[in-house]
């Protein structure tokens, strides 16, 4: 088949690598257009772009649905492995099998962009990939195959993402394989289907008063970006990892005790780990502790 990738982000990479070694032909790449980065805002491609052009493969980077033309009637199949755009039916129904997708978590749980963050937000102890058949739906179209991920405690959403990846190439050769067999998808249970909704900034700040286990999880599932924050002192101090303590301290309080940085939540206190104070680079929390001398009674808002 010749096949076509709609991608952007690098848990891409396996798959699109998987795709070069494989019988098929990969014949076209499509990702987001290059968009200002960083405090220099300098026009950088996307990571499935740079893989495309390292690879001479032909890259095509439209700015939005309306804009896609007419190439992908030449296409057999197009797989989308977090393109970020939602597309009609016209142009789904353009390459002979249409559209397949490669979702970060067992669908119909957490439909959305951002299923892995949400897992590890939620405190799932366990997700997956799923590979389904695009839709004009957010997620909603029938299911090839499907496979399960334990989350390991303490994982961060970019790790739990770096594994999913990994399993992306078999699952998606073991579609290709029910494809060309005429095996038809199976329809989800809506029913059954939770949301995983974009983070967003608001979301991103810590509220002291929750229990442990949801500060912890929050921290972790915001990481590496946009990473949870706080405040210290005015400023905004980005939280990297952290841990429960067995020790109990007041909503919000620190402390510095034999080298570790403990914050109180409603339940056990939290052992901060990494950090990222505004305007610098990540630290350990031992070091951001030695150079801020905190305080007795000082508090994170």
């Amino acid at each position: 088949m010749k096949i076509a990738v709609a991608a952007s982000p690098d848990v891409a990479i396996p798959t699109l690598e998987y795709l070069l070694t494989c019988e098929h032909e990969l014949v076209l790449i499509i990702s987001r257009p290059d968009s200002q980065v960083g405090r220099g805002r300098e026009l950088t491609p996307t990571a499935v772009s740079s893989w495309a052009k390292s690879h001479g493969i032909e890259l095509y980077c439209p700015n939005k649905a309306a804009d896609f033309d007419d190439r992908l009637k030449q296409i057999d199949l197009v797989i989308t492995i977090g393109y970020g755009v939602l597309l009609p039916e016209y142009i789904l129904d353009q390459p002979k099998y249409g559209f397949i997708n490669l979702h970060f978590s067992l669908l119909p749980k957490l439909r959305g962009a951002a299923p892995a963050q949400r897992a590890i937000i939620d405190g799932l102890s366990e997700t997956g990939i799923t590979v389904f058949q695009l839709d004009a739906g957010m997620d909603t179209g029938p299911i090839y195959t499907q496979t399960r991920f334990s989350i390991k405690a303490n994982m961060t959403a970019g790790e739990l993402l770096s594994e999913l990846a990994v399993l992306g190439p078999a699952a998606i050769e073991k579609t290709l394989i029910s494809i060309q067999n005429g095996i038809k998808p199976s329809p989800q249970n809506h029913d059954h289907a939770t949301s995983a909704p974009k983070l967003t900034k608001a979301e991103a700040q810590i509220t002291w008063s929750a229990s442990a286990d949801e500060i912890i999880n929050r921290i972790l599932g915001f990481a590496p970006n946009p990473g949870a924050t706080t405040r210290f002192r005015g400023e905004i101090l980005r939280i990297n990892r952290a841990i429960k303590s067995e020790l109990r301290l007041p909503v919000a309080q620190l402390s510095f005790l034999s080298g570790k940085v403990l914050v109180g939540s409603a339940t056990e206190a939290i052992e901060l780990l990494e950090v990222t104070p505004a305007g610098r680079k990540a630290m350990s929390a031992s070091a951001w502790a030695n150079g801020a001398r905190f305080a007795e009674g000082e508090i994170l808002e």
